[in-house]
């Protein structure tokens, strides 16, 4: 370990005296006042590009945890990537959360005393640990140009060496306060970097609650703490001192993250801070349409990874959840088909029982989920879901099938009283629409390739009377079936092609009594 720096020495490498000492910043942010065995969890996206499936795999892990231990979520926005950060970012994780049912306890938007909740704003927190690490020669800075690390880590790669700056390759692992004053005086900015004292030869303990105890090489190099263009922190670094800060307990992330988990475990050790529990979740896979292998999902390769897509396609976010939820908990399907449990959120999640390598996400099967879900809304709940995607994604002709609600209310309620028998056909709010288009004239297309019986249609036509009960109507298509030599079926099928142009849709007298008299009338005398 180095000598540390003097006080004012470290005020000038930072651009200013530290605000606070770690005592200060203990008493600020002390310890939560929570129940034994509560989980503090946060997600904490980069505002860098959109929301998508590992987002929200993440985020609805974290939830699921501090929901079901009566702890709390957060909601962190981690901008220190300040030349890959997007103005709009921000509401799209906004919106995502909102639209997919989570609301966080606390954080950007939410408030609570453990913040600021953007790291862009607490760099005085981020500077005051910093100022301890120099203070005990932990850290120190380094003048080293982008074109000189370049040209290290050329030579490390000729060489066969790991590419990065430790031990012999950091030049100013060891730097005197006299050389750092002359670099300061020539108006030169450094960054602050880790001083390691690990060796890859060694190896420490770490636990995933996924995988368990696992042993990993020690971390040696010298990562950037602070950035010399913005004095900002790295992740590494923010990580550190934000769930330390915010008394994260459960630290939920991609398994890329898994290669600086010894980084992270001698960072928080160093600083003699309680380790939170880390959970590396696997990557979601899908099947390569080209290949036919199992791959990860990809940004560029797959819409679907998008959660924008679900929105604007109009699928039931809550199916969604509730199809990563089963993906996340092996048991959980089985036990909602035997009605255990209502939902996700009523079954535990249990970290070592979630899956350790890629899983697959399945769009057929999340039709079966969606499905599953649309069957159990109450036809009022289904309409407000489709009137209000409608209105915001939705085109002009589903604009106009919205308008008058209570004529959709009636058609979406056609075989939905009877909940052993109620109609599984509906899987998002677009395709709804499109299924029952045909109850609208300007979307109704007739076929004009069924071989009609004109003589059923005009037989049909002359004893209808939109006041018969169903079994009364069905009397009358057996008499015309008889006339004419064919089956009932045969004759209902005459006219549940003429009304819909469709040779399969749910119960035809219910069809017939929405449509109405005039729309009964004029579709089967476009056939005779």
């Amino acid at each position: 370990m180095r000598n540390g720096l003097s006080k004012d020495l470290i005020a000038r490498v930072l651009g200013g005296a530290p605000k606070y000492t770690l005592d200060e910043l203990e008493a600020k942010y002390p310890p939560r006042q929570l129940p034994e065995g509560a989980m503090v969890t946060r997600f904490a996206p980069s505002p860098t590009g959109y929301m998508h499936l590992g987002n929200l795999l993440s985020s609805t892990i974290g939830y699921k945890l501090a929901q079901q231990s009566g702890g709390l979520f957060m909601l962190r926005i981690e901008d220190t990537d300040t030349k890959r950060e997007l103005k709009e970012a921000v509401d799209i994780i906004l919106k995502g959360m909102k639209a997919f049912g989570f609301r966080p306890d606390e954080g950007v938007c939410y408030g609570g005393e453990y913040g600021p909740y953007y790291q862009s704003q607490r760099k005085d927190i981020y500077h005051s640990v910093a100022a301890y690490l120099l203070e005990k020669g932990l850290a120190y800075p380094c003048f080293l140009t982008q074109a000189e690390m370049d040209d290290i880590r050329a030579k490390q790669s000729a060489a066969g060496f790991g590419t990065g700056i430790y031990g012999e390759f950091a030049r100013d692992r060891d730097i005197s306060e006299e050389d750092i004053i002359k670099h300061l005086d020539n108006g030169e900015v450094p960054t602050i970097r880790l001083y390691s004292m690990g060796n890859p030869d060694n190896r420490i303990y770490c636990k995933d609650l996924i995988q368990g105890t696992l042993s990993v090489p020690e971390n040696n190099e010298d990562i950037v703490l602070i950035k010399s263009t913005d004095r900002l922190p790295t992740y590494h670094f923010a990580h550190l001192c934000d769930d330390h800060f915010m008394r994260t307990t459960h630290v939920v992330r991609d398994r890329s993250y898994f290669g600086t988990f010894s980084l992270h475990v001698q960072m928080f050790r160093m600083m003699g801070w309680q380790l939170p529990n880390y959970i590396h979740i696997a990557t979601l896979d899908k099947i390569d349409e080209e290949t036919g292998n199992q791959r990860k999902m990809s940004k560029s390769k797959d819409p679907e990874n998008n959660l924008a897509f679900f929105l604007q396609k109009g699928w039931p976010t809550d199916s969604v959840v509730e199809y990563l939820g089963n993906i996340l908990a092996p048991g959980y399907e089985e036990a909602k088909m035997k009605g255990q449990v209502k939902s996700f959120w009523d079954y535990e999640l249990k970290p070592k029982k979630m899956p350790v390598s890629g899983s697959l996400f399945d769009m057929k099967k999340l039709e079966w989920w969606a499905k599953e879900y649309i069957a159990t809304l109450p036809v009022d709940v289904l309409v407000k879901n489709i009137v209000d995607w409608a209105n915001e994604y939705g085109n002009d002709n589903n604009k106009k099938q919205i308008a008058d609600v209570a004529y959709l209310t009636s058609v979406l309620a056609i075989e939905r009283d009877n909940p052993k028998r109620i109609r599984k056909d509906f899987i998002t709010w677009q395709q709804t629409l499109d299924e029952v288009s045909y109850f609208w004239d300007f979307l109704f297309v007739p076929n004009k390739e069924y071989e009609y019986n004109k003589d059923i249609l005009k037989v049909f036509l002359e004893t209808w009377n939109e006041s018969d009960d169903k079994d009364t109507w069905w009397s009358k298509i057996v008499e015309v079936a008889e006339k004419y030599g064919v089956k009932p079926g045969e004759a209902a099928m005459n006219l549940r092609v003429a009304m819909t142009g469709r040779t399969n849709t749910p119960d035809l007298y219910s069809i017939m009594h929405v449509l109405g008299d005039k729309r009964v009338r004029e579709r089967i005398n476009q056939h005779i």
